[in-house]
Parts: C-alpha cells; structure tokens; sequence
C-alpha cells in the first residue's frame, strides 16, 4: 500500500525513514510558552495508519523492552492491533518469544462494574485482540479491575503499579470527540492523576456500539489513568482516523491548551507523534 505524503506544517525538518522503523522517535518542533508541535504523519486510510503503528509498537518494544507500554481501545485501534497481530506472525521466532518474554502494558482505562470476563469490557477486548493472537501472558497486560466494588482504590492501587515499573515508554493514545485521551473528559487539567471519572453522554453514545448500539448500557463511571501519567510517558503516539476527528485534531494542536480540550495538553509534552488518515487530517 503506498503512503500519501508526510505534512510537517509545525516540524519541517523531520520525515520518517523508510529504512528505519524508529525514526519518528526523534524531538519536536519547540515553540513559544514551553508548547510543542508534534511530528504528523499522513497516510492514507485507516488500514495504513494500522500498519504503520503496529510496525512502530513492535520496534520499539523489540529495541526498548525496560519501560512498560501503554496502550488503548476502541474502534481506532482495532486495525491496529489486528496489524500488530499480522505482523508479530511474520517475525522470527526467536523475535516472537523475545516479545513474550518482555511483554509489559497498561491500559488506559476500564470500566467500573464490568469484570475483565465480561465481553463488553477492556480486557475482554484486550484479550481478543492483543493477549491470544500474540500467546501472552494474560498478567503482563495490565487493566485497572473495574469490579473490585472500590473504584477510587483501585485507581492507586493501579497508579501506583504503573510507578513501581518507572512509568511509561511508549503511550499510544486515540482522541475522543470532545477532545478525552484515556477517559479524560473535559474539564481536566494536566496535574490530574489516575481516578474514578464520570462519562460524558458524548462519550457514551460513541461506545454505545459494545452495547448493542444503546448508550445507557455503557457504564456511566470507568478508572482512568490521568493527564499525569500520559504526560510523563517518554514518547506519545496521538492515532486518529476518520473525518469525525478533524476539527477536535486540529483544535488539540493548534489553539492554547486548555481544560476544556485535554488533548491540548499534549502541546506541553516534547515527543508526541500523530499518525492519521487523511480524512482525520481535513484531506
């Protein structure tokens, strides 16, 4: 599949090697006020922005393994992961049991009230998608239990798992419509740390389709890892497809951050990449 043509209209230095599976590991563009502008890459549908993450995801954790990835769902990553699955079959393997064998993730968030057996929930999906395609093991991918009947201790308990592995290498993040990363819904600062939250009815209505299409099936509260621990990961993937992403896409970079879009935080962070489609990019 041919790839359309990178736009660095904020990092006109920067295009990714061919060659090189981890070129787009290096810096952004700094701008005034401490804000940076990502590194875009434009591809062409929803199936090449897939590939192209899972063969980044697969790189960086066979060249860096120390720090834990993290990782989301929804229907964004559905390519991906089915990618990564694709890709991972392809490997040696050798390459293969080294993956299993480092394998470390945590989730972004998860339901409260939903048990990971439950097929509507994260780990459920995880599961599927991720932990029996690549044969791992099923306690090296890590989710928030959103059945433990205390959702605010499970949200340090989970906090403080991910501190006891040093935090974050690589984040992979999508973007909800009212601008949410992991389940940050708006208003949300940057100091927020891993919680209980409150969904939004936008953002039920947009998970409506695990529950039979009906928004009041979709729990009203999930635990979320906060601005905080996305923000001190070492690098952020931001993956958006689709032409229902442009305007959020293009306000979370282009206007001053703010509460009332979380995703406008990200400009504070020195290594994010976005890798779109075009639709989700305005083309």
């Amino acid at each position: 599949m041919q790839k359309s043509c990178v736009i660095t209209t904020k990092a006109p230095n920067w295009a990714p090697d061919p060659s090189d599976p981890c070129a787009w590991l290096r810096g952004t563009a700094t701008l005034e006020g401490g804000r940076h502008s990502p590194q875009i890459l434009r591809l062409d549908d929803a199936e090449a922005v897939g590939e192209q993450v899972a063969e980044w995801l697969l790189a960086s954790r066979l060249a860096d393994p120390n720090l834990p990835l993290g990782l989301a769902t929804g229907r964004t990553m559905e390519p991906v992961y089915a990618a990564l699955a694709r890709q991972f079959a392809q490997r040696s393997a050798a390459e293969r049991q080294r993956v299993r064998q480092q394998w470390c993730s945590f989730n972004l968030d998860e339901y409260v009230g939903l048990a990971p057996r439950d097929p509507r929930s994260f780990a459920a999906t995880m599961a599927s998608q991720l932990v029996t395609p690549l044969q791992l093991e099923a306690q090296s991918v890590l989710l928030p239990r959103g059945d433990g009947g205390d959702p605010d201790a499970e949200a340090l308990r989970y906090a403080s798992l991910l501190a006891s592995k040093g935090g974050l290498g690589l984040q992979i993040l999508g973007i909800g419509a009212n601008g949410h990363v992991g389940f940050n819904e708006p208003p949300c600062g940057p100091e927020v740390v891993c919680r209980c939250v409150a969904l939004t009815a936008s953002t039920r209505d947009a998970n409506a389709f695990a529950f039979g299409g009906d928004p009041d099936q979709v729990p009203d509260q999930a635990i979320s890892l906060g601005l905080s621990e996305i923000l001190n990961a070492r690098r952020i993937l931001l993956v958006a497809t689709g032409r229902a992403k442009a305007e959020v896409l293009r306000r979370a970079f282009e206007e001053s951050p703010t509460a009332d879009l979380p995703a406008s935080w990200l400009q504070g962070h020195p290594d994010v990449t976005v890798v779109a489609d075009a639709a989700a990019l305005g083309g």
